[in-house]
């Protein structure tokens, strides 16, 4: 019988990848819902169109009827461009940052900042009360999402995902190499 492997051999070992702490399991469920109530403003926004058009016309009575169907098309196309490539860097970030890439954690911290941005300024733009509600929903679930990203217990998981984690067996804090 012809045996694949000698059962002598030991097999050669594999860096065990630590597993991701509770926090960025939580982080990453929450970028995942973040992903699905993105999905959903946007479809909630493509059939409440009708609402869309009389908030135009309320916060500007004087447009003409081709102003206003020219100001509601723009408006869903550039709701669902942006709609569409918030869903794809949700579940990006969600992907890269379970893994522990700590630049997705920086680049989601940032994503969060400009969502932030995006969200207040749909305070003053005219829009449906509905996809008010699933903007502030998806801010929410990025909110938690960055704080949970920036606990010890992450800071730990990226460190040692980055291969840059020293032991603090030689006396020396986690950090840059000290030369000596």
């Amino acid at each position: 019988m012809h045996q694949p492997y000698p059962s002598g051999a030991q097999m050669p070992e594999q860096s065990q990848r630590p597993a991701a702490p509770p926090p960025v399991r939580m982080a990453v469920n929450l970028m995942y819902a973040g992903a699905i109530l993105s999905a959903i403003d946007l479809i909630v926004g493509l059939v409440t169109i009708g609402s869309l058009k009389a908030a135009i016309k309320k916060a500007d009575p004087t447009f003409t009827a081709t102003q206003l169907h020219n100001a509601e098309v723009g408006l869903v196309l550039f709701a669902a461009f942006f709609g569409l490539i918030g869903i794809g860097l949700w579940i990006w970030m969600a992907l890269a940052n379970k893994a522990g890439k700590n630049w997705a954690r920086v680049t989601g911290s940032a994503l969060g900042g400009i969502n932030t941005l995006f969200v207040l300024l749909s305070l003053i733009r005219p829009h449906a009360s509905l996809g008010l509600v699933f903007s502030l929903l998806v801010w929410l679930a990025g909110v938690g999402a960055v704080i949970l990203l920036w606990r010890p217990e992450s800071s730990q998981y990226f460190t040692a995902m980055s291969g840059t984690g020293r032991s603090q067996a030689d006396g020396q804090p986690p950090g840059p190499p000290v030369s000596r």
